[in-house]
């Protein structure tokens, strides 16, 4: 077998300059998948990051909310939900793998700026929470991509009347010069119809009978916020808006409205029992998710509670699309560089076995059987691959290090802030392994074709042959 090394190695060398070519395009490819390989990577777990620092890995909903919730959040609220929060996150199996477990309250309803001058309203799409649950949720980063959001002191545990607005929720309600917000143009005209004014008396009739506070004296702009309770009566409370954040759609940019889980819960329920849409839970690792959801729907049937689970795959579906187009990218790229590494090796062996015809004849005549001549061949395009693969690797892990010290920054789909950009092929060896084991493996599978023609060659045929 060492002998056999030493005539591949050295029939790789005598033919240089061919053999060098050929490396170079195993190394090309592999360059290639890595590099997009470990692009993709880092694009996975950056998405990844951001939808479970916003939506948590699992939430838990009353069962039928998923499909048809959405229309009527209220009806949909989970009884005694605290009860079900204590059983979650003091079960044994689920307790080590939390990183945070939270309530939270959707809504939707209208919002209406009457102050300064301003007669706005729009329908919005809410969500209330607990600020400093949000805020750990916030800080999670398994993955290291930096995507890690600091603690915000716009909303507050202690302050229920505070929210935070979509940056054109804001635009449209004229909150732009009160929130000091950059490339925020105000409305040029303003509506002045019966339309337009009969939500505002509405909403004001409604806040002035609900006793809520136009008035705010820490000087925060304020939305007057009208919804349906549970029970279907009209109820208005007053949000204090500290601040706006853009929100990575349009549509929910223009509708969208963060609160205290205890405002929302008042909008929704007025001076009913307090409930919650849903319950999240971010875990301390990804991988735990499936033994969690399995432990939850464990819980779920021995309690007999009307309950479901979904994960945030389910909740997010952009970021499955998306998973789902940019690994199909580079299957396609992967299959496009192996078949061009397949005709560089078929090329070059075929030359090879043009060329030594008649040493293949003077060995076989020595005694070599066909399968040793088949298998020297496999050997020196496995070697070629191998030795194209080990530098293509080594050239990616260089380039890939100089492009992560560059301090580039890119918008990834579904979000509305710069993130870093890098390629992670540290994190994901197995990525690199993959790539040089395949590469290796279509070398030696291309020699395949010569190296079966060398071996049936005719021992008289092959020494004769000029």
């Amino acid at each position: 077998m060492k002998l056999l090394f030493k005539t591949a190695a050295r029939n790789i060398l005598r033919n240089s300059r061919r053999s060098l070519m050929t490396g170079s395009a195993v190394a090309a490819g592999a360059l290639a998948m890595m590099l997009f390989g470990g692009f993709v990577s880092y694009i996975f777990a950056g998405l990844e990051t951001i939808n479970v620092q916003r939506v948590g890995h699992l939430s838990v909903f009353r069962a039928g909310y998923f499909l048809f919730g959405s229309g009527n959040p209220a009806a949909y609220g989970i009884d005694d939900y605290r009860r079900v929060m204590d059983l979650i996150s003091t079960d044994p199996k689920i307790r080590p793998l939390l990183n945070v477990v939270t309530p939270t309250q959707s809504l939707s309803g209208i919002a209406g700026n009457y102050s300064g001058g301003n007669e706005a309203s729009k329908t919005f799409l809410g969500v209330g929470l607990v600020p400093s649950a949000r805020d750990r949720m916030r800080q999670w980063d398994e993955h290291r991509t930096g995507n890690a959001r600091p603690t915000d002191a716009r909303l507050s545990d202690d302050d229920e009347s505070r929210g935070l607005v979509g940056v054109g929720l804001a635009r449209i309600l004229g909150l732009c010069g009160s929130l000091h917000i950059s490339e925020c143009p105000a409305a040029s005209t303003k509506a002045d119809t019966l339309d337009s004014r009969k939500p505002r008396e509405d909403i004001v009739g409604l806040a002035q009978l609900e006793g809520t506070s136009s008035e705010r004296k820490d000087g925060l702009p304020h939305l007057d916020l009208l919804g349906a309770t549970v029970g279907g009566a009209p109820n208005v409370v007053s949000l204090a808006v500290s601040g706006a954040e853009a929100q990575g759609a349009r549509e929910l940019d223009d509708n969208y409205i963060a609160m205290h889980l205890g405002l929302a819960q008042q909008l929704v329920y007025g001076r009913g029992e307090h409930k919650a849409t849903g319950i999240v839970l971010q875990l301390k690792r990804t991988e735990d998710l499936p033994a969690v959801r399995a432990r939850l729907n464990q819980l779920i049937a021995d309690k007999h509670l009307d309950l479901e689970v979904r994960d945030f795959g389910e909740l997010a579906p952009f970021y499955v699309q998306v998973v789902a187009m940019f690994s199909s990218i580079f299957v396609f790229i992967s299959l496009v560089m192996g078949l061009i590494v397949l005709f560089a090796v078929v090329n070059t062996m075929t030359m090879n076995v043009m060329e030594r015809t008649n040493e293949i004849g003077t060995i076989r005549a020595m005694g070599l059987r066909r399968g040793g001549v088949r298998n020297q061949f496999l050997l020196e395009g496995a070697l070629i691959g191998a030795a194209g693969a080990t530098i293509g690797a080594l050239l990616a892990f260089a380039i890939g290090a100089v492009v992560n010290t560059m301090g580039w920054s890119w918008i990834p789909p579904g979000n509305s802030s710069p993130t870093p950009f890098r390629v992670d092929l540290t994190g994901h060896p197995s990525l690199m392994l993959g790539t040089w084991i395949v590469l290796t493996l279509v070398a030696m599978a291309a020699a395949l074709i010569p190296a079966n023609r060398a071996a049936r060659l005719s021992v008289v045929d092959a020494l004769r042959h000029v």
